[in-house]
């Protein structure tokens, strides 16, 4: 397994779920564009985690 990869997946997957969670709780129109790019960054992530292992990714 690649740790660099799972590593970036995570930290991607943690920090876009956190700017995800804060545009929601804020309620801002003008929050659109981070948001859009935190569920961009979440998609990489799980792709990064999702694709470390030696087998065939699911």
């Amino acid at each position: 397994m690649d740790t660099k990869k799972v590593a970036l997946g995570a930290v991607l997957l943690v920090v876009s779920s956190v700017v995800l969670l804060a545009t929601g709780a804020l309620r801002d129109t003008s929050l659109l564009i981070p948001a859009a790019i935190a569920s961009l960054g979440m998609a990489a992530g799980a792709l990064l985690v999702g694709t470390a292992g030696d087998g065939r990714p699911v």
